[in-house]
């Protein structure tokens, strides 16, 4: 993981991030601990919270950059995906030289390698942008490395002390927090994500065909390449297949799962 990290900050052409999400905050007259120069009164029990509301983040370690997503959501693998599209299109024109994402993610339920859904949307996302993804996964128990883990701490301590009784307080704080003497970017995301979306077998078969995963470290690290002229050979809505144009060069897994696909639309 050192050498990966080390390697993608010294190359010109890739840019290493860090995701994740932070325990989810009840909105309510809750007490949080810490200590506040004001006098606040809280209620010593948690009862129901008003909402509820997810800190995703994104930081760059190279420049420490931290943006911050308030999801008022279940964070879903569509969700940490859309949270990275949003992020590339607010800074992709800063960085036109880049060619590579290197993210690295803690092995969490959302986003592990094995998370059909995630991998979908990520191959998406290289096919839209152009960009190739390496996914450098910390191991269990590891989690804490992963830098924007830092920024949670931070956080925690900054609002400490302070009522979080309602969704625009849990905004208003995490926008005046500072990481390296800066504001984060903060966003409130109030889309909601259904639970539960995976692909069939069949259609991550499909998707697997375009994962170089690494040799003895396949659930760890694995990369999407972009290969020029790749486009949508999933449908996002269903995980159907659509057969891409022939090159004259295809590989044996991919025939097969193309035939395998194409039966089984055939019978639909």
């Amino acid at each position: 993981m050192k050498q990966i990290n080390e390697e993608a900050d010294a190359e010109e052409q890739s840019l290493r991030i860090s995701i994740d999400a932070k325990a989810t905050v009840k909105a309510g007259p809750f007490a949080r601990g810490g200590k506040s120069r004001v006098l606040t009164k809280a209620v010593d029990h948690d009862f129901e919270a008003k909402a509820t509301v997810t800190p995703v983040g994104i930081f760059l370690p190279a420049s420490d950059e931290l943006f911050l997503y308030g999801v008022t959501s279940k964070v879903t693998s569509d969700c940490l995906v859309d949270r990275l599209v949003d992020w590339w299109k607010t800074v992709k024109d800063r960085f036109s030289q880049i060619k590579t994402l290197v993210i690295n993610v803690d092995n969490g339920p959302e986003n592990h390698s094995r998370r059909t859904q995630f991998m979908q949307r990520l191959l998406e996302f290289v096919q839209q942008y152009q960009v190739t993804i390496r996914l450098a996964y910390y191991p269990p128990y590891h989690s804490k490395y992963n830098p924007v883990e830092r920024c949670w701490g931070i956080l925690e301590h900054h609002w400490n002390g302070s009522l979080l009784d309602s969704v625009d307080a849990v905004i208003q704080f995490a926008s005046t927090m500072t990481w390296k003497g800066n504001h984060p970017v903060v966003t409130l995301v109030t889309t909601t994500y259904p639970i539960g979306v995976k692909l069939t077998k069949e259609a991550m078969e499909v998707v697997e065909t375009h994962l170089q995963r690494w040799p003895s470290l396949e659930k760890w690290f694995v990369d999407i390449p972009y290969a020029h002229g790749m486009r949508n050979e999933l449908s996002s809505s269903k995980g159907r297949y659509i057969r891409p144009p022939f090159t004259g060069i295809r590989t044996k897994a991919e025939k097969n799962a193309d035939d395998r696909l194409v039966s089984i639309q055939e019978k639909r």
